[in-house]
């Protein structure tokens, strides 16, 4: 006795659009996507909201900044390279020293900004900013 055979069902996933439907999606994706160009940051700098005074001047490094990017430690001219060097040397002598950094309104934030990375790479992390009271 024979016995028929059956035929063997083959499932097989039609794979002919596929390269189309993908390639809808890829165009989908990219069209509806919103690309954003960066225009960096505007900075505003802000108005002080507490102010308060420094006790003691004799632990206090003024560092100032003028409106042509002139760098002045203890009303002494100094190039930007060498902020680090005498920070330091005042830090060895006062540890608890404080650094009271004062920039123009009219100066560059770069100048300060790179100021503030020289005192950074000395380990010159107590720093503050000085701000103008406004009188009422």
């Amino acid at each position: 006795m024979k016995f028929a055979r059956k035929a063997k069902v083959v499932s097989v996933i039609p794979t002919a659009s596929m390269a189309d439907i993908s390639f809808l999606l890829l165009v989908f994706f990219m069209v509806s996507t919103v690309f954003v160009r960066y225009r960096g940051v505007p900075v505003e700098l802000p108005q002080a909201e507490k102010i308060e005074k420094l006790e003691s001047r004799r632990n206090v490094l003024q560092v100032w900044v003028n409106s042509e990017g002139v760098i002045s430690i203890e009303d002494r001219n100094i190039p930007l390279a060498d902020v680090g060097k005498l920070v330091h040397k005042y830090l060895t002598a006062n540890p608890r020293l404080i650094i009271s950094l004062r920039g123009d309104k009219d100066s560059e934030f770069g100048v300060i900004s790179d100021v503030m990375e020289e005192l950074r790479k000395v380990e010159a992390l107590r720093v503050n900013f000085s701000t103008k009271r406004e009188l009422d």
